[in-house]
């Protein structure tokens, strides 16, 4: 079960130490198997993709992909309170990705000079959704608005068939409330390197999105340069800064939200306060009773698991800054307090009133976050990943012939005598 430590600076490092761990390089052997199947369907396209269907899903339909009547026959499957449910979600996930939107500009001045930023969406985007127990609807929702709120050109999304030769409605339904443009029947590095090189039927992307088991980030990794891709996702993590006004109640079932995902996931509670620490693990035992992941959850809680008491709340916002995680919850009642103060993190839910599901399915916030320390460098999935900018800018010849002593002189300073001369020739007439 979740161990409870008293802790130093020294024993929160041993902390962050212990989740880097996880992430570890892939095996030799995965390397060698994405590429060989990244090299099989490059070169033989439709035929290989079919061929690894057959192989890991053990069915491949007659046709890759669905069309729109195909789509809307599988959703009619769906509860309709579910799809009402993920309307409401949809409509403020793309309310908040609206608000991302950048506009392209143009500076002129007085001098005749124009400088300026042309942005536009990418001409079409690829989004894999995993199938079976890791395929989630409100993914789906979370990686298509963005690119349609960026205005991508085309959407192009790719799931596997199912076993039963039928794919799982939820995600078909979450397709077309997002605006999916084209959906694919195909799983696994087959799918990803599909849509990053094209086939007979599959049409190539700029840039892959979405999660997928260890085989598809093997794969968007090496074909990163390719394609554009989001991120690699390692497992799913949330660390708790809590006071004294904290509820246990709620902070257990924040711990384990998390440690639900998988046996890799980690849960961290952080507080100076003993007496919620101790009532944190007593709510922890009674509440696993009844949840159906319960064997997930210990081994996560196990591994991976803690509640640490700190000395101050100062030092839990240190950590908070060092872990650098996915979620990061501030259960505290003045939590706008902190907010200028945490700069590490994917995201970050603060009050006792807002749980990481407020975040993973209705807010409007992104929930593709960077996992495994690399929120220190990295951002949530934003419209601003679906984008691509140009410059340009404009000289009148009276200032290049202001500014030409100048380039000129730094360009040789630099021995690039070709450059100086693209500009002397022009100085010359």
């Amino acid at each position: 079960m979740i161990k409870t430590v008293r802790g130093d600076w020294q024993t929160c490092q041993s902390f962050v130490e212990d989740l880097k761990s996880r992430v570890g390089e892939t095996s030799q052997e995965i390397e060698d198997a994405v590429r060989e199947i990244l090299l099989q369907v490059r070169t033989r396209g439709d035929e290989a993709v079919r061929e690894y269907a057959e192989k890991f899903d053990g069915w491949c339909p007659e046709r890759l992909e669905l069309s729109r009547e195909e789509m809307e026959e599988i959703a009619k499957d769906c509860d309709p309170a579910f799809l009402t449910s993920l309307k409401k979600a949809a409509e403020n996930i793309r309310a908040f990705h609206q608000r991302q939107k950048q506009q392209s500009r143009i500076d002129p001045l007085a001098n005749g000079i124009i400088t300026g930023q042309r942005v536009r969406g990418l001409h079409r985007a690829g989004v894999y959704v995993p199938g079976g127990t890791a395929g989630y609807p409100s993914s789906v929702l979370m990686n298509v608005i963005p690119a349609q709120v960026a205005e991508v050109g085309e959407i192009v999304m790719t799931t596997p068939p199912g076993r039963a030769g039928r794919p799982d409605p939820n995600i078909i339904a979450a397709a077309l409330v997002a605006g999916v443009d084209r959906v694919f029947l195909m799983g696994g590095a087959q799918a990803v390197a599909a849509l990053a090189y094209g086939t007979q039927s599959v049409p190539k992307v700029d840039k892959i999105v979405g999660p997928g088991n260890i085989f598809v980030a093997t794969a968007k990794k090496q074909l990163y340069g390719v394609v554009d891709i989001d991120m690699i996702a390692g497992p799913s993590e949330i660390l708790i800064v809590a006071d004294e006004t904290a509820d246990p109640k709620f902070l257990a079932a924040d711990l384990m939200s998390q440690a639900e995902h998988d046996k890799m996931a980690s849960a961290i509670l952080i507080t100076p306060c003993e007496a919620l620490a101790q009532a944190t693990v007593g709510e922890l035992y009674r509440q696993m009773e009844t949840l159906s992941r319960r064997e997930i959850i210990e081994a996560s809680l196990d591994r991976y698991g803690g509640i640490i008491v700190c000395e101050t709340m100062d030092q839990a916002v240190e950590f908070a800054n060092e872990l650098a995680p996915e979620h990061l919850e501030i259960c505290v009642n003045n939590p706008f307090d902190y907010l200028g103060r945490l700069d590490n993190a994917g995201s970050i839910f603060m009050g006792h009133y807002s749980p990481e599901p407020l975040g993973d399915y209705f807010a409007g916030p992104n929930h593709v976050l960077p996992t495994g320390g690399t929120a220190r460098f990295f951002s949530p999935l934003s419209v601003d990943d679906f984008i691509k900018k140009s410059s340009f800018l404009y000289y009148p010849k009276e200032e290049l012939e202001k500014a030409g002593a100048d380039i000129i002189r730094l360009a040789e300073t630099e021995e690039l005598t070709a450059h100086a001369n693209s500009v002397k020739v022009r100085l010359e007439q």
